[in-house]
């Protein structure tokens, strides 16, 4: 979900690698050891959450979160959470990163040491305030001076214990008076209108003849201040919870009379805690991106260079393998590369180019493709792209009933735990092997269209070019479906979205030693007892050594690497999408039903979307096929005055939910509105509102019937998977050569060194692969120049922004240290343009 600025769309997205607590404090309790958990928080809306770790003081959690970031924050913040007998959660501690520091640790493993959490500290939300300082004549003649503060409105409060319900007080604060006012309560809302004014009397009444009044009173005004406390108010025994604060001092108001501004809310005297306590520290990895992306046009250069790149011959000296050459990892390239091929269709023979020059250069057909190259990547990626449906119908079933089962499957006789049995856990490793070995074999005809064209192509290369081993044919494409697909899968089901958190010790042990045995029995390889370096798995290997093993993966490997082997016939079966709790209000279907609001367990399919009471519940109450759902959109607030808000519209009424927070509700509108893009009765136009008491909100029209009042949002590709955005790939692109300009320049060196020297000259270049000196130069020479005029479009737009940008407007409000740095930022770079 981009921003949008004045016609350039801004993405934000986190990748975070959650590894470690160490030297958490101790409970008090006799055995000291706490379960604990962690959450990843966008200011103080809670995203994501991690597994509870038993009976530690260092939990290990090993967990990976990837999320599009839907809204502006100010802190990423990492919560501990320690969960006592009675299941009730107590905060022990947290980290709280700002955005505009995000850059410091960027995709490093860096140890933060964990900090107080202080409920006078947790803020998030700005006001509208107005000051207004006006002269009054008395009755009497005599003048005085008095400030009207005006709290116009807030936006982004947060929620305290499923609820909102904020007041604000006004203070003036002078050096011997205090005066406070208070607003009304708005009740459900974060986003409170208030929209009162208060009076305060600034100066005492004084003469309107004497002339000195001003500079008399001028030092007591400078000293006064006004504070706005923002509270939320509580039923509950300990009082009103403190939500925020800001203070203006009146010297604002020297050369104007009337100052309106936006403000961030700023924690009570500004953070600052009393002496620090060594609450442990916390191991994470953080890769923040914030992509800027100009419309279609600006990108035609770059993006036609690259999509011509498997046409190019050699293809070394194409613009997409340049990328991978000059970039540090070639993963780095190969993720917005393969997005960016999918996206206009170009990946199987971008791939096949690749591959086809990579066997060329390989000596040895038992080496093919082990390396980490562009090839190996970009093959990678694209199965994780187009596979993951595929997975999921595949490996989910069974990997669920290992995780809940959990039967011991130890073989290694050191590791053997009191009481089990080795015989037995060498039969429950091997019916788990054997359950997985044959949903794999079988699954051929499910494997995605772009994934067996590319099996295909691998195949003819290796076959054409090591005509002398009949297997390799089968090694060129096991060495990715086993080695780099489902042993991966098996071995860290939560990396490819079969399980929601990382397996626990024991059952990650059992899926490690399957996910050696499914990568060996798929290798092909003549001596397999011997490709083990541990004896008791050479030992267990033997019950695979039947030849009924080997047909089969050469049966599947034929089938998902054929030209043509399409069942049109096939029936697609119900894969599952999504589930999760959420709350969804009651849609009235009997005549005096209660539309109240409930919780659900929801459950989405390719076939329907369905909800019941509870996750282990039998029957849906409610089942809508996919053909029924004519649009899914965001729900303005208002209507129900509650946050995260979508609705599914169906033909005949509209079912309204509340997701638990901002990136649950954009996963589950970008994932319903991506199920249902091909329902040939779509909507093109919606209420963005509610029909409530007899009127749609929005646009006031009477008739439920009425149609919408608004455009639907943009459609989306049918493909589940590929949904991918051309442009934003394309400028990830222009950023990775920007910040490996250096290695293209060298690049172009050593194309000139190459042309006119053979031999010892040219070794210093010799980490770039240049197989047409001339070609590659050319090349070279486009993609600088693209790059460069994109460059100069990004340092325009900065600098118009920078001119157009007011300081305590809405998006930019005072008090926002991002954007301070941005100004300083921006001031030095037009004083050195200068």
């Amino acid at each position: 979900m981009a921003v949008e600025e004045e016609g350039i769309r801004v993405f934000q997205s986190v990748k975070i690698k959650i590894g470690e607590a160490k030297n958490l404090p101790s409970y008090p309790g006799p055995n000291k050891m706490r379960d604990c958990y962690c959450t990843v928080n966008l200011d103080q809306e809670e995203v994501f959450r991690t597994k509870i770790v038993e009976k530690t003081l260092c939990p290990f959690y090993g967990e990976d979160f990837y999320c599009e970031i839907p809204r502006n924050f100010r802190h990423l913040s990492f919560y501990i959470f320690d969960r006592d007998v009675f299941r009730r959660d107590s905060i022990m501690g947290k980290v709280a990163i700002l955005k505009e520091d995000l850059h410091k640790y960027n995709n490093r493993d860096t140890w933060f040491q964990m900090q107080h959490v202080d409920a006078d500290s947790e803020v998030q939300g700005k006001v509208h305030l107005e000051l207004r300082l006006s002269e009054v004549i008395t009755d009497t003649g005599v003048i005085c001076h008095k400030l009207a503060a005006r709290v116009l409105e807030c936006q982004g409060l947060p929620i305290v214990n499923g609820q909102c319900d904020p007041y604000a007080t006004v203070t003036l604060i002078g050096p011997s008076r205090s005066e406070a006012k208070k607003t009304k309560v708005k009740k459900k809302t974060n986003n409170p209108q208030f929209d009162e004014v208060f009076y305060f009397e600034v100066t005492k009444p004084s003469s309107y003849n004497k002339k000195s009044h001003f500079e008399i009173e001028e030092d007591d005004v400078d000293k006064m201040e006004v504070r706005v406390d923002l509270w939320n108010a509580s039923n509950l025994k300990f009082g009103d919870e403190f939500l925020g604060e800001l203070k203006i001092p009146l010297k604002v108001l020297r050369q104007s009379s009337c100052y309106e501004a936006w403000y961030l809310l700023q924690p009570r005297d500004n953070g600052k805690s009393g002496k620090p306590e060594d609450l442990g520290s916390l191991r994470l990895n953080v890769v923040y991106t914030e992509d800027h992306v100009f419309s279609c046009e600006y990108y035609s250069p770059l993006r036609d260079l690259l999509l011509k790149s498997g046409d190019v011959e050699p293809v070394s000296a194409s613009a997409a393998h340049v990328l991978g050459e000059v970039c540090r990892e070639k993963q780095e390239a190969a993720i917005p590369l393969v997005r960016l091929f999918l996206h206009y269709g170009k990946i199987v023979p971008f791939i096949s180019a690749i591959a086809n020059a990579e066997v060329n250069r390989t000596q040895d057909p038992n080496t093919i493709f082990r390396g980490n190259s562009l090839t190996s990547k970009c093959i990678d990626e694209t199965m994780k792209l187009a596979g993951m449906h595929y997975l999921q119908v595949t490996l989910k079933p069974i990997i669920d009933e290992i995780c809940e089962l959990h039967k011991p499957c130890e073989i290694d006789p050191v590791k053997l735990k009191d009481g089990e049995n080795l015989e037995n856990n060498k039969d429950n490793l091997k019916n788990f092997v054997d359950q997985i070995f044959n949903v794999i074999t079988k699954s051929g005809v499910s494997c995605p269209t772009v994934m067996c064209d590319i099996f295909f192509s691998l195949r003819e290369s290796a076959s054409k070019r090591f005509q002398g081993d009949p297997d390799v044919r089968y090694t060129a494409v096991s060495s990715f479906i086993f080695l780099r697909f489902f042993a991966p899968a098996i071995l860290s089901p939560n990396l490819f979205q079969l399980r929601p958190h990382h397996p626990d010790s024991q059952t990650s042990r059992t899926l490690t030693l399957i996910s050696k045995t499914i990568q060996t029995l798929g290798s092909l390889s003549k001596s397999k007892s011997a490709s083990f370096k541990e004896t008791y798995m050479a030992t267990f290997y033997e019950h695979f050594n039947e030849q009924k093993y080997a047909d089969a993966v050469k049966n599947f490997l034929d089938l998902i690497s054929s030209s043509g082997r399409r069942d049109h016939k096939r029936i697609e079966q119900p894969i599952l999408l999504k589930e999760g709790f959420m709350i969804k209000r009651a849609q009235g279907r009997k005549r005096f039903g209660m539309k109240n609001f409930k919780k659900r367990w929801f459950r989405l399919t390719n076939h329907e979307f369905t909800y019941q009471k509870s996750k282990a519940g039998d029957h849906p109450l409610c089942n809508i096929p996919i053909e029924n759902i004519l649009a899914v959109e965001k729900l303005e607030e208002e209507s129900f005055k509650m946050k995260n808000m979508f609705q599914v519209i169906q033909p005949v009424r509209t079912l309204y939910i509340q997701a638990n927070n901002c990136v649950e509700a954009k996963d589950w509108i970008d994932i319903l509105t991506k199920v249902s893009q091909c329902n040939k009765k779509r909507l093109t136009v919606y209420h963005p509102s509610a029909f409530l008491n007899g009127h749609w909100l929005c646009c006031k029209a009477t008739s439920e019937n009425a149609p919408g009042c608004t455009p639907c949002t943009g459609g989306l590709p049918a493909n589940i998977q590929l949904v991918i955005d051309g442009d934003r790939e394309t400028e990830r692109i222009y950023s990775l050569f920007n910040t490996y300009m250096t290695k293209l320049e060298e690049m172009q060196e050593a194309c000139g060194s190459k042309a006119v020297y053979v031999g010892s000259d040219q070794e210093e270049y010799s980490c770039f692969l240049i197989e047409d000196p001339r070609e590659t130069y050319k090349t070279l020479c486009q993609i600088i120049e693209a790059v460069k005029t994109l460059q100069q479009e990004h340092t325009q737009y900065k600098r118009d922004k920078f001119e157009k940008t007011k300081y305590g407007s809405q998006q930019h409000p005072i008090g926002d240290k991002s954007f301070q740095t941005y100004i300083r930022q921006q001031s030095e770079v037009s004083a050195h343009s200068i």
